[in-house]
């Protein structure tokens, strides 16, 4: 009497990420830290390696593994498409803004001298702190664009 073992035991268990509690819990644990360490990236980039494009991956690996840990949907209502969207454009926006303020102050595009009238190094550093910001918000929102675009793809 040759019994077959319920189909259950003969296959491979596919355990998905977000049934996992271990990769839960320490998802959790450092998303946060994956984030702190990408504003810490942004806001010294002047001073050492890094800056808004490093920042804006970074803090984009983040939210996309809080994503991949407990799924697109929460990723969607923590920052919904439209908000992505508006983010794309506002950090476009405020790089572009800085040269257009930099011209109207009688400088040329993106010329940080002419920021601050009474100290040009500190226009240097107004400036180049917006540009970077500018452009942290862009990669960022870009990347959870691009996630969403491929994330939200069915198989066939």
């Amino acid at each position: 009497m040759s019994e077959t073992p319920p189909k259950s035991m003969t296959t491979p268990i596919k355990m998905r990420v977000r049934e996992t509690i271990i990769l839960r819990v320490v998802g959790k644990a450092l998303v946060p830290f994956i984030l702190l360490f990408a504003l810490y990236v942004q806001f010294h980039g002047d001073y050492g390696p890094g800056g808004g494009f490093q920042a804006g991956v970074i803090f984009a690996a983040g939210l996309i593994l809080h994503g991949l840990i407990f799924g697109l949907d929460a990723l969607r209502r923590a920052i919904p498409p439209f908000v992505v969207e508006i983010g794309i454009a506002l950090g476009a926006l405020l790089y572009g803004g800085v040269g257009v303020v930099s011209m109207l102050k009688g400088g040329e595009f993106l010329n940080y001298n002419v920021l601050d009238a009474h100290d040009p190094m500190h226009g240097q550093h107004i400036g180049i702190l917006l540009v970077e910001l500018g452009v942290g918000i862009t990669v960022t929102f870009v990347m959870v664009a691009i996630f969403y675009s491929f994330a939200g793809r069915s198989r066939q």
